[in-house]
């Protein structure tokens, strides 16, 4: 499983992440954010990182030039569309940039919701589910109604996002059985301020429920 730690801002931590298990980290690539990063913040970020790990800018109805060169001079390997992005944006930036990792992020607050996925399948690598807020575009700590995705099943991998913390990802895995999880503001002190305390729970927790699958199979 893919676990993504969202909103990294400081380079010390991001190697620290890295290193506790994340494969994936995200940088807020939207300037109204609190956690906002520039190109030379990112650049400072991800050059210190293993290889493996994937570098994942989020952007919100941004233009596809400008995803473009943030891609290209902060060695981005993936991109995460969190805004209003149709399906025909996502194929132009998929020809735009035919070697990075398009991932869309829907936000969530109904079944009727979830009939978005099938529009954008097959225009993109990954999808991310996140939970509905009427004012911010993710980083809430509002959690999704994970009974509705029991039977989710999109055809293509996804991540479970929205208000996940190490307390209550195990209540949540229990439920449903996505390819990834992203957590933000369920392991921070305050936006962009990542607690390492809190990080290292997530991966004892998960690693602990690794191994009891691994012992009930």
């Amino acid at each position: 499983m893919r676990i993504k730690i969202c909103g990294i801002t400081q380079p010390q931590q991001s190697v620290a992440i890295a290193s506790l298990g994340a494969t994936a980290l995200g940088f807020i690539c939207v300037p109204t954010s609190p956690r906002y990063v520039n190109v030379l913040q990112i650049q400072a970020a991800v050059a210190p990182l293993p290889h493996h790990i994937d570098k994942i800018g989020v952007f919100a109805n941004s233009s596809i030039q400008e995803i473009s060169q943030t891609v290209v001079e902060s060695g981005l390997t993936s991109v995460q569309l969190h805004g209003n992005e149709s399906p025909e944006f996502c194929h132009q930036l998929r020809q735009a940039l035919p070697d990075v990792e398009i991932i869309k992020a829907l936000r969530i607050r109904s079944h009727e919701h979830l009939q978005q996925v099938t529009e954008y399948t097959n225009y993109i690598d990954t999808l991310l589910l996140d939970a509905y807020h009427p004012q911010h575009l993710g980083g809430t700590g509002q959690t999704l109604d994970w009974t509705m995705l029991q039977q989710f099943n999109p055809g293509c991998p996804w991540f479970l996002a929205g208000g996940l913390t190490p307390d209550n990802i195990l209540d949540a895995l229990s439920l449903v059985k996505p390819n990834g999880i992203d957590l933000s503001s369920g392991v921070e002190r305050k936006p962009g301020d990542k607690d390492l305390d809190l990080v290292a729970k997530l991966f004892l927790t998960l690693n602990s429920y690794a191994s009891d699958r691994t012992i009930s199979a």
